[in-house]
């Protein structure tokens, strides 16, 4: 199966074992030379009415994923085990 990232990431994420939305796909975690996606990535919710900080990421292992449709991701993980803390941007340029 092919697939481009832009298909990818308007894709909302289901935890299979809870039916709990986990949230939207918004970037992956790539094997470099190799080019193999080893996990997608999911910001955590907002905390108070999106004024504050962001919850944790959820890192999702590329193994875990058990259907990709044309709307949803069904995952089979414990949202708890794949909780990973929040880079913080530096300001300026990235490359």
């Amino acid at each position: 199966m092919s697939m481009r990232f832009t298909q990818l990431q308007c894709k909302e994420v289901i935890c299979l074992r809870d039916g709990r939305r986990l949230g939207y796909v918004t970037d992956v975690q790539l094997e470099v030379p190799e080019g193999n996606v080893i996990a997608i990535v999911v910001p955590g919710h907002c905390r108070m009415f999106g004024l504050g900080s962001r919850a944790e990421d959820y890192l999702i292992p590329w193994s875990c994923i058990r259907r990709i449709g044309p709307d949803t991701v069904l995952v089979d993980i414990k949202p708890e085990d794949c909780r990973v803390p929040r880079t913080k941007a530096k300001p300026g340029w990235h490359f």
